[in-house]
């Protein structure tokens, strides 16, 4: 006879093959000797030995942090009876195995891009398929079950082989293959043995794949809030992240910046209570929340009570703390909302701090029913700077609220007021190390995350955008004479507006948004008219503001209607509009950039 003969493959499988044979052919050296008064003799003893050294392994595997790791242990089930000689764990993607991980082959052997259509005929292929743990006792048995691929492992030193079902949720998400060096009879125990480390192994590749998404995610988040906030003049933000050092690039604090339609500036920190998974995407959630509202046009106070509701549909069990600001960059007024978050701080120029008290709420989603949040108002002057954080800054390194506020006013403190990115670097310093350290690299020591924003009031350049004019009146329901004279002094505020039609429509939309509160109020209504900017590309704002709770709504009147075509006018002619509630009370607005005055046409004025 001149050797064994071997049956071609079927077609389509060559290339899988060879992939089995690089894998098969990795065989590396087993470690010293196994104890050698551990004997195949079916004893008492010998289960005993076994069943202990089960339980070892198995609270080993439950702690294992990684799937090679997890491999590493099972390969502590070895004994003569039961010679473990070689593990390799297979993935499913898209109907394609992969190698996931191995012991017992030489590096690279199972990691070389290792992938193996569904259908092959290879017994890890058809434990995906089916379900059903496959057990090879012999080479002859692998001959026969696996025609087509059997001589490739059958030719090296491994005698049998078992290949078990990795189940998560009733669900084949992987297979675990145990080659053995010497023939296994594959009895009840030993398949129960093998069917219990199955499980395992299930649960250690589960909490690695959940570990790799909620990195994803976490590092998803961290990108969205490095992105920077809309430049706006007279007013300069510097803003840094440290996350969690529980192992995700994101926990539950985070910051905003949103450029709100009425020309200010919305900054926003809070802080979702824990740092883990959960916590990140309620953060991602509330953040996306508030910046919906802050859109919408309400106030620093309905921002927060909107907010606070809508975690409470989230998770009744989870709470967050929130600062939210409304910057006027004109005037570098700052009307401050807060809900259980620390106070802002505030730097002169000089360098001096002093925590800001602000008036303020419960936490977010606390308390369901008690959003009262008031509105403070405070004037950031020039070359001002207002810090805000999350309780990490303070707290980071084993610090009480005291320690922890005396290191962050050591360190915010000195240096020129210009560099504010120089600022932000030295508080994080400060707090993470002793050392400088790349603030995007850094982890925070004690499991808090840090955010860190800070605005400053710039000198100078604010003053292009100070309104030039401005008009302020109050028209009160007994003065009914009150409406034209506000169009009056209107007109005069646009006297050389380059589009006469503009100026119409200012005083169309004015008086309508006026005679609406005179009507449909029992108020007064106050008048707030701002101009803007360089002459041909000027920014008329107004503002109408009355004490009324009820909110107007746009609805679509009737031919013959007397009124509802106030908003439906504001929607037609201006160029932003928006109605926000207040402390007291609401303010409806519009803005009109000015035009060229060749487009002005045939508008007349009255």
């Amino acid at each position: 006879m001149g050797g064994e003969r071997h049956e071609p493959p079927p077609d389509g499988v060559g290339a899988e093959l060879d992939q089995i044979d690089a894998l098969n052919s990795m065989d590396a050296p087993r470690p010293g000797p196994r104890d050698p008064q551990a004997h195949a003799d079916g004893t008492e003893e010998a289960a005993r030995r076994r069943d202990s050294r089960l339980l070892s392994a198995g609270h080993a595997v439950a702690e294992a942090d990684s799937l090679d790791e997890a491999l590493r242990l099972v390969d502590a089930l070895y004994a003569p009876e039961f010679p473990l000689d070689g593990q390799c764990v297979f993935g499913l993607v898209e109907g394609t195995l992969t190698a996931l991980g191995q012991y017992g082959f030489r590096p690279g052997g199972a990691d070389r891009g290792f992938r193996m259509p569904m259908k092959t005929g290879y017994p890890a292929a058809e434990v995906a398929r089916t379900g059903r743990a496959v057990y090879l006792a012999t080479q002859e048995e692998y001959r026969r079950r696996f025609p087509a691929t059997w001589h490739m492992s059958a030719r090296k030193s491994r005698k049998a082989w078992a290949f078990v079902p990795l189940v998560t949720a009733g669900r084949v998400t992987g297979v675990w293959l145990a080659a053995f060096r010497a023939s296994v009879e594959f009895n009840a125990a030993e398949r129960s043995l093998l069917t219990l480390t199955g499980r395992m192994l299930a649960q250690v590749l589960e909490r690695a794949r959940a570990s790799r998404a909620e990195l994803e995610l976490s590092r998803g988040l961290r990108h969205s809030m490095r992105t920077d906030g809309p430049a706006m003049t007279g007013l300069s933000v510097a803003t840094r992240y440290v996350p969690t050092g529980g192992g995700l690039m994101v926990g539950g604090d985070w910051y905003d910046s949103i450029d709100l339609p009425n020309g200010r500036l919305a900054l926003v920190i809070g802080d979702v209570q824990g740092h883990d998974v959960h916590a990140a995407g309620l953060m991602a959630q509330l953040r996306t929340a508030v910046h919906a509202y802050a859109a919408e046009g309400h106030g620093p106070d309905a921002v927060l009570a909107r907010a606070s509701r809508f975690l409470t549909t989230l998770d009744e069990d989870r709470f967050a703390t929130c600062l939210y600001i409304e910057a006027d960059p004109s005037t570098g007024d700052l009307h401050i909302a807060r809900a259980g978050h620390p106070h802002p701080v505030l730097r002169t120029p000089d360098g001096t701090c002093l925590i800001k008290h602000i008036s303020g709420g419960l936490p977010l989603g606390l308390m369901p029913g008690e959003e009262d949040y008031p509105v403070d108002i405070v004037r950031l002057h020039d070359d001002e700077v207002l810090m805000l954080c999350t309780d990490g800054l303070i707290e980071n390194g084993g610090h009480d609220m005291y320690t922890g506020w005396v290191r962050v006013r050591d360190a915010f403190s000195p240096g020129p007021v210009e560099d504010l990115e120089g600022m932000a670097d030295r508080l994080m310093t400060a707090v993470l190390s002793a050392e400088p350290r790349d603030r995007d690299g850094d982890t925070a020591r004690d499991g808090d995350d840090i955010a860190l924003l800070l605005l400053r009031r710039d000198p100078g350049q604010s003053r292009a955008e100070v309104s030039r004019r401005r008009l302020m009146l109050t028209v009160g329901q007994d003065q009914g004479e009150g409406l034209s004279e506000a169009r009056a002094e209107l007109k005069a505020l646009l006297h050389d507006w380059a589009r006469p039609d503009q100026v119409d429509t200012a005083v169309l939309l004015t008086t309508e948004l006026l005679g609406n509160v005179l009507v449909h109020t029992d108020q007064d209504g106050a008048l707030n008219a701002y101009v803007t900017g360089e002459t041909g590309r000027r920014r008329l704002l107004v503002e109408v503001m009355d004490r009324g709770d009820e909110l107007p709504h746009q609805r679509t009147p009737g031919e013959l209607a007397s009124s509802g075509r106030g908003l439906m006018l504001l929607d037609i002619l201006a160029d932003q509009w928006g109605v926000r509630p207040e402390p007291e009370g609401k303010t409806a607005w519009f803005a009109l950039t000015e035009g060229p005055a060749a487009d002005a046409g045939d508008a007349t004025t009255d």
